[in-house]
Parts: C-alpha cells; structure tokens; sequence
C-alpha cells in the first residue's frame, strides 16, 4: 500500500505563489524560512495543503510586519546644511528632497539611501524650495531662488527666482521659467488637470501658471488681500477633488479657495479652520477634497474641506519645523526643515540636530 505521504505537496514552494516565494528570498528572511523548515520537519499536518497555507499566511503576514516596521523608520539625509524645504515622490515610493541651504535634490529610492540626483547649481538652480513630482509630464518641477542677500550662497545658481523642470528619469534640466517682477519668490507648486503649472509667490499676492508648451509664466490670480503686512505670505498650494485651487499663508497661518470655471479663476474665499493653525505650510491632496497640511510650527495634519470648513486633525506633532508632506500609499512622508536655525537671527550661531531626517505616519483612514 502506498504511503499518504506522496500524495501531499513536498515543499511549502508547491502551494506558496511564485511571487511570494520571491518576496521572501529577496527580503532574504532566513527566520522564515527555517519556521517553514521546522513546521514541515515536524508535523505532517504542516504537510496537508491547509497546514502549508497556514504557514504561507505566517510568511505573508510577518513579511508585512517587516515592511510596515522599516516604512516607520526615520531616513537620515547626508550632510549638515540639507535643511530640507519640501518632498515629493513617484507612484513606485521613490522620495525627492530639495534643500535650501546646500541646494539640489537628494532622491531616496524604495529601500535604498539618500543620494545627491541634481547637484547644487546645476541648471542655474539655487535654493530649492517646493518640488512636485509630475509623472504624467515625466517632469520634476521645482522651485528654485537666490538668497544670496540672506548669506545662503549656492554656486551657480542663477539670479532671482524661476521654475525649473527636470525630467524625471535623467535628472536633466529641460525648462526654466522665471518668475516675473522684482518682489518674487517661487514657494510651492500644483499640477492642474490640464497639465499646467501653478506656482505660490510668497514675496507677491500671486498665483502664476505656467501652460502646458508654454515658456513664461503667467499671473494667473493676484488680489492684494493675499499680502500680508508682515512676515511670509502664499505658501501651500493644491487642487481639490472639486477642482478648485487652494491656498495658505506661511505668517498668518490661514487658508483659502480659489474658484475655478473652464479653468479661469473665480471668487477668492477665506476658509474657517476648525482651529487656529501656526505657520500653514505644505498642502497635498488625497482625494475627496481631503489634504495633508503641514504646520511649521510642529504638526502634519488631515484637512477635511466642507463647503467653507476646513476641519484640522493633526495626526503627528512634535517636529522640528517641518517643511513637507508627500502620501506614499498609507503612509505621509514629512520632512523635518529646522529652518529656524538659517532664518532666526536668534539661532544662526547655534547648531541644527543632526543628521536631518524624513519622517513617515501612517495615515488615518
């Protein structure tokens, strides 16, 4: 008579997908796999097909406890004068940075190191401010500006301040649009339906656009109420599921709307916060008319929009000044700025904690 044993599977390969089984040798979890070794040594009940999936549930779901434990995990940037000012990625995780002080953009790959992608000065940038990664143009846009007169030199960075694209394989320059007028800095950066570019002028009461083959920016919106009498103003800047445009001021820490018809911008309106913010910062979306809101004075936030509501859920605190926000599936990536340590008089003889690092949350459901 022949043994049951033949019948059932041999391995926990047999019953396992394939690309499962690739997920654990390239996680290279040798814990795992000598669970599976022991359960199939010794029991023939981890031999039936029901005993091997149990086991492949096991595999599976602490291959997921892995990830979620290294997505938690703080990335360390190199260098001590990053002082990163906004983030951005791609669909596939990859992490862009831009840096104020040294210039450039580091760019983080999934599982990977923080690498120097576009060197400081390169394409006449200098200090990068926003970055907005545009898969669909292939386009890295940032926003780069001289703060020569602030004592923070990048070498060959170019006078003024310009909206510069890069593309989004190689790295290379291939458009650079300078921002019109004396008083001009290009903060942040929303990529319309159409394709177009909208860009925040804190130094102006500005929104400008930048059409798609177009080679100048516009002033596409500007209302005097949008310049503060201190401090910095527009800032944040984002599309709504509704397709409206919204807005926030640095200082004043307060939010708004812009109406959008066929792509013309409409009325203005001021949004009622369900409470007050400090220092509004980064805005991105993610869907139904719901945003990440960076606050510098130490949070990233869930903002709800109803009507003129915008309801405020801080889901982290704590940080150093941070300066972005960028969704990685359900999980927000906030860059930790401390740019109080370069723009607070009181601070420029003392030290930034060190190394900086980026920061992941998950995000509420």
């Amino acid at each position: 008579m022949r043994s049951i044993e033949q019948y059932l599977p041999s391995s926990i390969e047999d019953v396992l997908a394939p690309g499962l089984i690739g997920v654990v040798n390239d996680a290279g979890s040798d814990c795992f796999r000598n669970l599976a070794t022991i359960l199939q040594a010794n029991s023939l009940l981890s031999r039936t097909r029901t005993g091997m999936r149990q086991v492949a549930v096991a595999l599976a779901l602490g291959l997921v406890a892995i990830s979620a434990s290294a997505a938690s995990e703080p990335i360390s940037l190199p260098g001590d004068r990053v002082f990163p000012e906004s983030i951005t990625s791609t669909s596939d995780g990859t992490l862009y940075v831009g840096s104020i002080a040294n210039g450039g953009v580091l760019r983080v790959p999934p599982h990977g190191s923080p690498e120097v992608w576009i060197k400081p000065g390169a394409f006449g940038t200098g200090s990068i401010f926003g970055v907005l990664a545009d898969e669909r143009s292939n386009t890295l846009w940032a926003c780069a500006n001289d703060l020569s007169a602030m004592g923070i030199r990048v070498a060959s960075a170019a006078v003024g301040s310009s909206l510069k694209g890069f593309d989004l394989k190689t790295g290379k320059g291939k458009i650079s649009a300078t921002l019109p007028g004396d008083k001009a800095l290009c903060n942040d950066i929303a990529v319309g339906p159409d394709g177009s570019v909208f860009v925040t002028n804190t130094y102006a009461p500005e929104v400008l656009r930048l059409g798609v083959g177009a080679k100048q920016l516009e002033v596409w919106f500007t209302d005097p109420l949008l310049q503060p009498p201190t401090g910095a103003g527009l800032d944040g800047i984002a599309f709504g599921s509704d397709g409206n445009l919204y807005l926030d001021r640095y200082t004043p820490a307060d939010l708004y709307r812009i109406d959008i018809a066929n792509g013309k911008a409409g009325k203005l309106t001021q949004l009622h916060p369900s409470r007050g913010l400090v220092l509004a910062d980064a805005i991105r979306p993610l869907g139904d008319n719901t945003f990440l809101l960076i606050e510098g004075g130490g949070s990233v936030d869930v903002m709800k929009i109803t009507g003129d509501t915008a309801d405020i859920e801080t889901i982290k605190d704590g940080y150093a000044v941070p300066t972005g926000v960028t969704q990685v599936g359900p999980t927000a990536w906030v860059s930790e700025g401390q740019l109080n340590y370069i723009f607070d008089p009181t601070k420029k003889e003392q030290k930034p904690t060190l190394p900086f690092r980026l920061y992941s949350v998950p995000i509420p459901k």
